[in-house]
């Protein structure tokens, strides 16, 4: 790793560690001038970023414990009755507040993250020293950075304040902005990415091609879009932006069950690269359970139930992305998508933060909604058949749509908390978790489809509220 690498990664763990609405520019900051004087420390900037994502392992708080924490909230795992730590246990049974949350809030990971993507905006956008292919291709990977950052503070918080300068007189007090400015915004950062970024995948240089998918391209901002769209009810876009990625043939193609998380996989729009010396993915590392089964800590939970028994008869990735140990006497089912999680392992697998896979059901479900009945179904099939499934029987509208859902449920388990956020955007979370939170040992409300702003942040700021029922 560069000299210049570590010092960005050091950085972005140390201001991760503060208040980053309010956080005075460190002294060292990367939007000294100096770091985008030429493209090598520049392109480093975001480097930084996706290095530090792909570094923390899902119970350390980061980016990635959106495939563990919303897991626990919803249907999906079950937290291990010996776990220690509390606050795995409050986000399991819906009973987070904003003073229980220690550390593991995603408040304290993305604003961070959107610190570094808006200092990056403004010293590559006033840069004279950069190349251009460079310069257009870093502002694109740092909007997308910032639309990435605030889907997901929407998604898990609702409304949460727009900070897209690094003035912190001017953050430390800005109150929530409405939901709808947000998406604006998202909307606005993905387009402009769009034309930015590179249609080719692109090497630690920007300027030659790579067959590495790890670096953001158009189309990643063209998932992360889709998604979007689908959030505003704007089916029509949504199908737009997923009909473009499915019909770039020769980029994607679905994968084999066994080949979607290698990487490099076909089915990949953008992944993680690790760069802890001797591990595969975060995933892994958490999620596949040891001989000894879970624990009170590294490996807290296993697959629930309720997610096992979704599977329907002969549904291969029951077979294929699902293992099991017995301990105890007791028999743990856990997620086996990641198959590599041995220190000693060969980097085979990456981490999958965006896939075809999804871009089909996207687009089934926007179909349906604009009653392209047989698009929607032709998509379905398509997931359902790569998983050795039958054609869907489905020939209603609702009957569709419930059989579109229930293919994310089963195509899409513990991936960067699609369940968790699939319930909240499809108004469903009430009738499942009412039913759900009881059997964990919780007491349902709605307000906890929100996650609370923590306390510290909302004691800090005069302008900012927290949500309902916190």
């Amino acid at each position: 790793m560069s000299i210049t690498l570590s010092f960005i990664i050091a950085c972005l763990t140390q201001i991760s560690c503060k208040k980053m609405l309010s956080v005075p520019t460190p002294d060292t900051s990367i939007s000294a001038n100096n770091v985008y004087s030429n493209d090598a420390t520049a392109i480093s900037v975001l480097t930084g970023i996706y290095a530090q994502i792909s570094s923390q392992r899902l119970t350390s708080g980061g980016v990635n414990s959106l495939s563990l924490l919303p897991s626990l909230s919803a249907d999906e795992l079950t937290l291990f009755g010996g776990s220690t730590n509390v606050t795995y246990g409050n986000y399991y049974i819906n009973a987070l507040n904003s003073s229980n949350l220690g550390y593991l809030d995603f408040w304290h990971t993305f604003y961070p993250y959107l610190f570094f993507a808006n200092s990056a905006i403004e010293e590559i956008s006033n840069s004279v020293s950069l190349s251009v292919p460079v310069k257009q291709q870093l502002l694109g990977e740092a909007k997308f950075v910032r639309a990435f950052c605030y889907y997901y503070l929407l998604s898990l918080y609702g409304d949460v304040p727009i900070v897209t300068g690094t003035d912190y007189t001017l953050n430390s007090v800005l109150p929530r902005s409405p939901k709808e400015q947000v998406l604006a915004l998202v909307v606005s950062d993905l387009k402009e990415a769009q034309n930015l970024l590179s249609d080719t995948y692109l090497d630690a240089t920007l300027l030659n091609p790579t067959t590495e998918r790890v670096r953001p391209t158009k189309w990643v901002a063209d998932a992360l879009l889709a998604r979007t769209y689908l959030l505003l009810k704007a089916y029509d876009s949504a199908e737009v932006q997923s009909t473009a990625i499915i019909n770039n043939a020769s980029l994607y193609s679905l994968d084999t069950l066994n080949g979607v998380f290698l990487k490099n996989s076909n089915e990949a729009i953008w992944q993680l690269q690790p760069v802890v010396t001797g591990w595969n993915s975060p995933d892994a590392q958490t999620l596949i359970l040891p001989a000894t089964g879970p624990d009170g800590y590294a490996w807290p939970a296993y697959l629930s139930n309720t997610l096992l028994n979704s599977f329907e008869p002969g549904d291969q990735r029951k077979a294929d992305w699902i293992d099991s140990i017995a301990a105890g006497g007791i028999t743990y089912y856990f997620p086996f998508k990641y198959k590599l999680n041995s220190l000693t392992s060969p980097v085979n697998e990456y981490e999958m933060v965006f896939r075809l896979g999804e871009q089909y059901l996207i687009r089934a479900e926007s179909r349906l909604q604009q009653n392209n009945t047989s698009g929607s179904t032709s998509d379905l099939n398509i997931v359902r058949a790569r998983a050795g499934l039958p054609n869907t029987t489905s020939s209603t509208k609702e009957d569709l749509m419930n059989s579109i859902l229930h293919e994310r449920q089963t195509e899409l388990f513990t991936e960067w908390g699609s369940r968790w956020l699939d319930l909240k955007r499809t108004g469903s979370v009430d009738s499942v978790m009412n039913i759900i939170s009881p059997q964990k040992g919780g007491i349902w409300t709605s307000t906890a489809q929100l996650y609370p702003i923590p306390l510290s942040e909302i004691q800090r700021d005069p302008n900012l509220t927290q949500n309902p029922g916190y």
